[in-house]
């Protein structure tokens, strides 16, 4: 078994071409190396500015590299809750947001020959439990209405065209979402934002950064000082660098992933044999698919915890239950990959984008990853050019997590309320 991202052992690793020397002065200073910041620096280039992208490890090694490879449309949270909190205007508003996302990630995929797999076979939300395929059903009927009439509802009686499974009570298909190798794709982001010009600089954790008089910026790396006119944060929830008031603000949330041998084709078209996209509605949530090479990946919580070799192996042993309860053939077959990554979870799990004291920033997105990602980092590029309207997240606020200092010392207690919530609901 290989502890580490299947994504990124099976994805050719990213060829460094950028010259150590460059003049230690650029337009725009990207914090970050995974899909936003990647993202980011492709547009920003492409607009004619010189970039400079600081990564602390390697292109792609945290979260973007470390997900389900899932390009998914909609919210993580049910629509018809969120509709309720925040208005059916507003949800709208932002589930179009992702739906531009997805759409984002096509068109990079097909301008930049990224070769990874992208494919729209859609999304299938199953219940968890009888009721709460009655909430699906509500937020179906509100979807259709109002904003995407391409959502389908699935009886339990017809989930077996769906899934080779007797677990779940009914699904909700979301048709616009996709798949891809993530591990391809971000490292293609960063190789074409390198052949427009970008400098990408590794293994270059940001450790300081200034404001200076004249309005333009100072960064400290173990590379050396480079000065700015605009920064960009795309750090997700790094430790590293002057960035406490991120992290008040986001709470680092250990996902976990295991992934089979390679599977007979007959077997998957038992399991899976609409190949789509699949996620359940529990708190302590699951989500599954067939990778390109035909494995099944099975990720989820697993554990309120995070990402370290010894926790991620827990992890995968309870990973491995919980994919052989949803498919029993599954019990006995070999596992390959076993990792873990970490979620940058906001308070309302909505991303935040913006600008404080001059310095912009693009994180949290709460599990909604690769295409949220790939549309803030994009739209950045606009954004700091002074086109603040395109931000879909500009009028939410995002005030620090009372106690949240950083560290996430009470995980496992959110973790026994949510178990709690599970076993309740």
């Amino acid at each position: 078994m290989h502890f580490e991202s299947y994504w990124l052992d099976t994805s050719a690793p990213f060829v460094n071409n950028s010259p150590d020397e460059h003049g230690g002065r650029c337009d725009v200073i990207v914090v970050g190396g995974g899909i936003t910041g990647s993202a980011a620096a492709l547009a920003l280039a492409k607009k004619g500015a010189r970039v400079i992208l600081c990564e602390a490890e390697t292109v792609g090694q945290a979260a973007s590299g470390r997900n389900g490879g899932m390009c998914n449309n909609g919210f993580a949270q049910d629509y018809a809750t969120l509709s309720q909190r925040i208005g059916t205007e507003w949800a709208n508003r932002l589930y179009l947001a992702f739906d531009a996302g997805v759409d984002t990630v096509e068109r990079l995929v097909r301008e930049e020959s990224i070769d990874c797999d992208f494919a729209r076979m859609g999304k299938l939300k199953l219940a968890a439990k009888p009721e709460h395929f009655d909430k699906l059903a509500r937020s179906q009927a509100m979807l259709a209405a109002g904003v995407d009439p391409d959502t389908r509802l699935v009886t339990k009686a017809e989930l077996r065209d769906e899934l080779g499974s007797d677990r779940y009570h009914g699904g909700l298909i979301f048709k616009k979402s996709a798949g891809m190798h993530v591990g391809r794709y971000v490292r293609g982001l960063a190789r074409a934002a390198q052949a427009r010009g970008a400098h990408i600089l590794e293994h270059a954790p940001v450790l300081g950064l200034q404001r200076e008089s004249a309005g333009a910026y100072v960064v400290q790396t173990p590379r050396g000082e480079i000065r700015a006119a605009q920064v960009l944060l795309a750090s997700g929830i790094s430790q590293v660098g002057p960035f406490g008031w991120i992290r008040r603000r986001i709470v680092p949330v250990g996902a976990f992933l295991i992934v089979t041998e390679p599977l007979p084709v007959d077997l998957l078209n038992r399991l899976m044999p609409t190949r789509r996209m699949a996620t359940d509605t529990k708190n302590f949530v699951n989500f599954f698919r067939v990778t390109p090479d035909s494995r099944i990946l099975f990720g989820g919580r697993a554990r309120f915890a995070t990402s370290n070799p010894r926790s991620d192996e827990k992890s995968g042993l309870i990973l491995r239950q919980q994919m052989a309860a949803v498919f029993p053939e599954l019990a006995h077959v070999r596992i390959d990959y076993c990792w873990g990554g970490m979620v940058d979870m906001t308070a309302n799990r909505l991303p935040r984008a913006g600008a404080r004291e001059g310095v912009y920033y693009s994180m949290g997105y709460s599990g909604h990853g690769t295409q949220m990602a790939t549309l803030m980092g994009t739209l950045m590029a606009e954004i700091m050019d002074g086109r603040a309207d395109l931000n879909p997240w500009k009028d939410f606020g995002w005030p620090a997590i009372p106690g949240h200092f950083g560290k996430p010392w009470f995980l496992p207690f959110v973790g026994a309320w949510y178990r709690l919530k599970d076993a309740l609901q």
